[in-house]
């Protein structure tokens, strides 16, 4: 299956690159998950990020939170779509009106807080401009959700590793 906007691609497809965003984390003190935003926290919330650099013709944003380390690779625990274009943050615990939803590898349709264990892990804040608002319903499956990302992304840009431990 062709996922060229999340970086994995099948033979015989022809990719144009996206273009480059940056992304920002301030919630992250030195690439460090804070155990806020883990299953250590009693309430875990989504954390606060910033972006820039969405191409011309952006009609949605994704954001996509996965583990690479995860011995289900990748492990995804979050994914936020039809972001408004407009949009450049997101605070935390919160998603702007009319942001959707779909679940990620434990199946829940919600910020999935990452449980890093004493060995830790490394975790993946990827942003993604879309070219459509995706036409999918609240709690759509995970491949669903990918296919249509990697289908529609014209930008995107990603924090450094992020690595918490319990």
């Amino acid at each position: 299956m062709p996922l060229a906007g999340c970086g994995l691609l099948s033979s015989g497809v022809t990719v144009t690159a996206p273009a480059v965003m940056t992304m920002a984390g301030s919630a992250f003190p030195h690439n460090t998950l804070p155990e806020r935003f883990t299953c250590a926290a009693a309430h875990p919330m989504s954390p606060p990020l910033s972006w820039a650099g969405a191409p011309a013709g952006t009609k949605s944003i994704a954001i996509v939170v996965d583990d690479s380390d995860a011995p289900i690779t990748p492990y995804v625990y979050w994914i936020a779509f039809d972001i408004g274009p407009g949009t450049s943050a997101l605070l935390e615990g919160q998603l702007p009106p009319g942001a959707l939803q779909a679940r990620g590898t434990a199946g829940y349709a919600h910020y999935d807080a990452p449980c890093p264990g004493p060995s830790g892990h490394s975790y993946r804040f990827t942003v993604y401009a879309l070219d459509t608002v995706l036409n999918l319903p609240p709690g759509a499956s995970l491949i669903s959700a990918w296919q249509a990302i990697a289908a529609a992304t014209i930008g995107r840009g990603r924090l450094p590793p992020i690595t918490a431990t319990s």
